[in-house]
C-alpha cells in the first residue's frame, strides 16, 4: 500500500465501472496528483455480455476478463473487500483475501460494487440453481452441460438419462435468453459425436415471469425472439415462475413439473447487498442515490455509478418521464465511468460537475452463431434487424467494447478460428475439483482387517 501524502481515489469494485473510471482518472490526473486504489475480491473485471459465448465454447473464458494489475500499473490494487466505510473519519475497512482486516484511509471515494443475482426463497434454488454473473459460473454450466452428455450416453437408466438431458433456463432477459441460445447450440453440435444421445432427446426448458422475452429491444422482436427458439426446439413458458426444484425436481406456477440436473438462474439482478453496509442514501430498491453529477446526494467527496446505482435518465426526464433512471446495462455503465472519473478529477481540483445525459443508442442480442436481434435507435427512428446481420451487430458492438486491444485482438481471433474449426466439445469437470485424483494417490492406505483391532486376551483369573 501507498504511504503517501498524496491524497487517496479510493475505487471499491473492479468492475465495468470501476475499472473504466480508475483509467480515466488516471489519464486525467497530472503526475503525483492523487494515488488511486481499486478494491475488489477478484483481481479481474470480467465482461459480463460475453458470458454465454464463454459457456458455449465460442470464446476462450480467459479472454472475457481483463487482469486489473495489466490495465492499471500505476494503481494499489487490492484483492480484498470493503465490509465498512466510516464517512466522518473518512476512513475504509478491508478485508483482505487472507490475514487481518485493517483501516485504509481516503479523500475520495468511487462506489462501483455492481450486482448481484436476484433471487427469491425458492425451496432447492439454492442448492441447484446456477447462476451466469461470472466466468467461474460460465465454466461451471459449460463443463456441466456436456458432462450431463457424458451421463446420458454412458446408463441404460431412462430416469437418469432423462434428468440428465432436461435442461432448464428461468429468466428471458438478455442472460437467459443468450444463454439458452449459445447453450443449445453447444448442446445440438455435441451431440454429433455421441452414438445414443441425439438433439431430439433434449429438453429445453425456458421460464419467465414476464408476458415477454427480451424486453429490451421491444415487443416485436422479444416476439421474434420466442418464435426462433421454439423453432429450435426449445420450450418457452412465460407469465410462470418456478415454486420449488428440490433435488432437481423442477415445479412450475403452470402446472408442469420436470426433473433436471441443469437449472440455470438468469433472473434479473439486484444491488450489492454490502451497500447497505457504507452508510450511503440508497433508493427503494437498494441502489446508491445520486445527482446527474454521479456524487452521492448529500456528499461532495463520494461518487456512484453503474448498477449500484440510480442515476437519473435527464434524456427521459426531459421527454416527460419525471421517474425515468439509467438501466443498469453496460452501455451506460461504460459511459457513466467516463463521467464519473472526470468529476472525480474536476472535485479534486475545486471545478464544477458534469451531469451525466445519455440517449439509448439500442440493443443488441445474440441467440447462437449467425442468431440474434438488434434494435437500433437513431434519433426518433427504430431500426429493427434480425437473423445473421443482427448477430454480426452484436459481435461488432460488443467486440468494440471490450476493455483493452489485447482482449479484442483474443476475442476476435476466437471468433476467426471458430469459422474454420469445429467447436471445442470436451467437458473438463475435474476442474471442478483438480486436487481428488492426487488425494486419492496420496492418502494413507487403510490398514489390513486384522490390524485395525487388535486380539482381545481373556484375562487369566488369579
Amino acid at each position: 500500500m501507498s504511504t503517501t501524502e498524496r491524497p487517496r481515489i479510493l475505487v471499491v469494485g473492479g468492475g465495468y465501472v470501476g475499472l473504466y473510471a480508475a483509467r480515466r482518472i488516471q489519464k486525467k490526473m497530472r503526475y503525483g496528483e492523487a494515488t488511486v486504489t481499486v478494491v475488489d475480491p477478484r483481481s479481474y473485471m470480467t465482461y459480463q455480455p460475453f458470458l454465454p459465448e464463454a459457456a458455449a465454447g465460442s470464446i476462450s473464458p480467459r479472454h472475457v476478463v481483463v487482469p486489473l494489475r495489466r490495465v492499471l500499473p500505476k494503481a494499489e490494487v487490492l484483492t480484498g473487500r470493503v465490509t465498512t466505510i466510516d464517512q466522518d473519519r473518512k476512513v475504509a475497512t478491508i478485508a483482505p483475501l487472507v490475514g487481518e482486516a485493517y483501516e485504509l484511509p481516503f479523500d475520495y471515494l468511487v462506489i462501483a460494487l455492481g450486482a448481484v443475482s436476484r433471487t427469491f426463497p425458492i425451496p432447492g434454488l439454492a442448492e441447484q440453481g446456477i447462476g451466469m454473473k461470472g466466468v467461474e459460473e460460465a465454466i461451471g454450466l459449460r463443463n456441466h452441460v456436456l458432462e450431463q452428455l457424458d451421463k446420458a450416453d454412458s446408463t441404460t437408466d431412462e430416469e437418469i438419462r432423462r434428468k440428465a438431458l432436461t435442461f432448464v433456463f428461468v429468466g428471458g432477459g438478455f442472460a437467459g435468453a443468450e444463454t439458452i441460445g449459445e447453450v443449445e447450440d453447444l448442446a445440438r453440435d455435441a451431440a454429433k459425436y455421441y452414438k445414443t444421445v441425439s438433439r431430439e432427446d433434449m429438453r429445453f426448458i425456458l421460464v419467465d415471469a414476464a408476458d415477454k422475452i427480451l424486453p429490451e429491444v421491444g415487443p416485436k422482436l422479444g416476439a421474434y425472439g420466442k418464435e426462433h427458439l421454439e423453432s429450435r426446439g426449445v420450450e418457452v413458458y412465460l407469465s410462470t415462475s418456478m415454486d420449488s426444484c428440490v433435488d432437481g425436481h423442477v415445479v412450475l406456477k403452470n402446472g408442469l413439473e420436470v426433473d433436471s440436473n441443469t437449472i440455470v438462474w438468469t433472473a434479473g439482478v439486484k444491488p450489492n447487498p454490502a451497500l447497505s453496509r457504507f452508510g450511503l442514501p440508497l433508493g427503494p430498491r437498494g441502489h446508491v442515490d445520486t445527482e446527474p453529477t454521479l456524487q452521492v446526494k448529500g456528499t461532495d467527496y463520494i461518487w456512484a455509478a453503474g448498477d449500484n446505482a440510480q442515476v437519473p435518465d435527464l434524456v427521459g426526464r426531459k421527454a416527460g418521464n419525471e421517474n425515468a433512471w439509467c438501466p443498469p446495462n453496460a452501455q451506460h455503465a461504460l459511459r457513466q465511468a467516463k463521467v464519473l472519473g472526470d468529476n472525480v478529477i474536476s472535485g479534486m481540483r475545486g471545478f464544477p460537475q458534469k451531469e451525466y445525459s445519455h440517449a439509448n443508442k439500442g440493443a443488441v442480442a445474440g441467440l447462437g452463431v449467425h442468431k440474434g436481434v438488434a434494435m437500433i435507435v437513431m434519433g426518433k427512428m427504430k431500426i429493427k434487424v434480425k437473423g445473421r446481420l443482427a448477430w454480426y451487430m452484436h459481435r461488432g458492438y460488443h467486440g468494440m467494447a471490450m476493455p483493452t486491444w489485447n482482449r479484442k485482438i483474443r476475442v476476435f481471433a476466437d471468433w476467426t478460428l471458430g469459422m474454420f474449426l469445429k467447436r471445442e466439445v470436451v467437458s473438463l469437470g475435474a476442474i471442478e475439483s483438480p486436487r481428488e485424483e492426487f488425494y486419492e494417490a496420496a492418502k494413507p492406505a487403510p490398514a489390513p482387517a486384522a490390524a485395525q483391532e487388535p486380539k482381545k486376551t481373556e484375562a487369566k483369573a488369579s
